[in-house]
């Protein structure tokens, strides 16, 4: 096994017991960027150079006993709305250009922290503002779209080019890539990880969180951005309440997944947990709000580079922000309104069941230029549409949400399965996960 095909904590154990080099981790996964990115473009930038002095010093205090902790000589990929001091952070869009971070986002500054070493800047759908990140292909077919918007982050996990990567999460921007790329993906809960020298896209439902291999890795990565206590995955499982919803998630879903997603749910019974059937209140308004939340907010903070150049944003985001122009500031308030009873509702449902377990996305990777999904009943809706609908609910309510991969369609294409837990619950999905997350292998990278 080459060094950069290690999960995340194998190849820190590797390097805390000196068996392994940050140096000779980096270049593994250096030499798997050559070898994949002509393909996948999972990054905007890449920063080998300063990646190298990163290691060789990461070596160094290694050597001299000076352990970081986990992190430390860990290979990694900063999705480019997080600022890092020095470099561009383009949002993958020409309305940046020429733009240079003067400091270090507080996430970037906790990795670096930690010891953590940059490889480099990954694509994002432009600026945030969508599901596909059309610039960057996926892992596994590259005639499939990677989803987005942290769609690189996905991308470099899966393909290996880094140990693990950051992505933001405003409608399931972390989660739906890290599903159909067959990686994990936390949206940690609102607020828990700092976002200050994160570009904005909708600041009531932007989030910050991880993306790697296993839960593990995941759990080894999320104390570094919240300063928090480490995170256990292993635990007992008897008498856990899991709440499998019996309306929204399971409705336009596509078979496979649906037969993947309830047997990952059966797997977690069978190690004691208890399944609870749940409704789930207030779905209908899920689409409304959050796009009566997202658009205004995203449209506020481009609202100079709309004006002043709006012809340098590709035309999906420009319609998109344009069309926040038009919305009445008092259909905006009936959102933040919505939302409140909606996140309130959501709770109680999470004061009877201590989890709540659903698939990811509704379907595979599709071929890349496909816009529309038809399903069984006749009912057709937009790729983008289809993929934020089961994602939303958590970004409105705020409440953190875990995606593991627990399977493949009959093309090979991966399935996750989705977990949704009370506010700073983080521990369990992370617990709840590691006993159901069945890895799958990168083909076609």
């Amino acid at each position: 096994m080459r060094p950069h095909e290690l999960t995340l904590a194998a190849a820190s154990r590797a390097v805390a017991s000196r068996e392994l080099s940050p140096v000779e981790l980096l270049d593994s996964a250096l030499a798997r960027l050559e070898e994949v990115e002509p393909r996948l473009n999972a990054y905007v930038a890449v920063t080998a150079d300063r990646a190298r002095a990163a290691a060789r010093r990461a070596e160094r205090e290694i050597a001299a006993g000076e352990l970081r902790g986990p992190l430390h000589g860990m290979p990694m990929g900063l999705k480019d709305m997080i600022d890092v001091a020095g470099l561009p952070t383009s949002g993958s869009s020409r309305v940046r250009a020429g733009h240079r971070a003067d400091a270090d986002s507080a996430v970037a500054a906790r990795l670096a922290d930690a010891g953590a070493v940059l490889v480099g800047k990954t694509h994002t759908h432009e600026f945030a503002y969508g599901l596909i990140t059309p610039q960057t292909a996926n892992a596994h077919d590259a005639g499939r779209i990677a989803g987005g918007s942290s769609g690189g982050s996905a991308v470099a996990v899966a393909a290996g080019t880094a140990a693990f990567a950051l992505g933001t999460d405003t409608g399931g921007s972390i989660r739906v890539p890290a599903a159909l790329n067959g990686v994990v993906g936390l949206k940690p809960t609102y607020d828990l990880v700092p976002r200050d020298g994160v570009v904005a896209l909708s600041w009531s439902l932007d989030h910050v969180g991880p993306l790697a291999r296993t839960v593990e890795d995941v759990a080894l990565v999320l104390p570094a951005l919240t300063g928090g206590n480490p995170a256990t995955v292993d635990g007992e499982l008897t008498g856990l309440r899991v709440g499998v919803p019996c309306n929204y998630y399971f409705d336009h879903v596509d078979p496979e997944v649906e037969t993947v997603v309830r047997q990952a749910i059966e797997r977690v019974e069978s190690l004691g947990a208890v399944l609870v059937e749940v409704e789930l209140p207030m779905t209908r308004y899920v689409q409304a709000i959050q796009w009566g939340l997202m658009i205004p907010e995203a449209t506020a903070s481009h609202e100079r580079t709309l004006r002043t150049t709006p012809e340098l944003y590709a035309a999906d985001v420009r319609v998109l922000l344009e069309a926040g122009e038009l919305l009445p500031a008092g259909d905006y308030l009936r959102a933040r309104r919505a939302r409140t009873l909606l996140r309130r509702e959501w709770l109680r449902v999470l004061e009877e069941v201590d989890v709540l377990a659903a698939p990811a996305v509704p379907m595979t990777a599709v071929p890349v230029g496909q816009e529309t999904v038809t399903w069984l009943d006749g009912v057709t809706e937009s790729v983008s549409d289809a993929y934020v609908r089961l994602s939303a609910p958590a970004n409105i309510t705020g409440v953190p949400a875990l995606t593991v991969p627990v399977g493949a369609d009959r093309a090979g294409l991966p399935i996750g399965l989705q977990l949704l837990g009370r506010p700073l619950a983080e521990s369990l999905l992370l617990r709840v996960g590691h006993a159901c997350e069945q890895r799958v292998t990168v083909t076609g990278a």
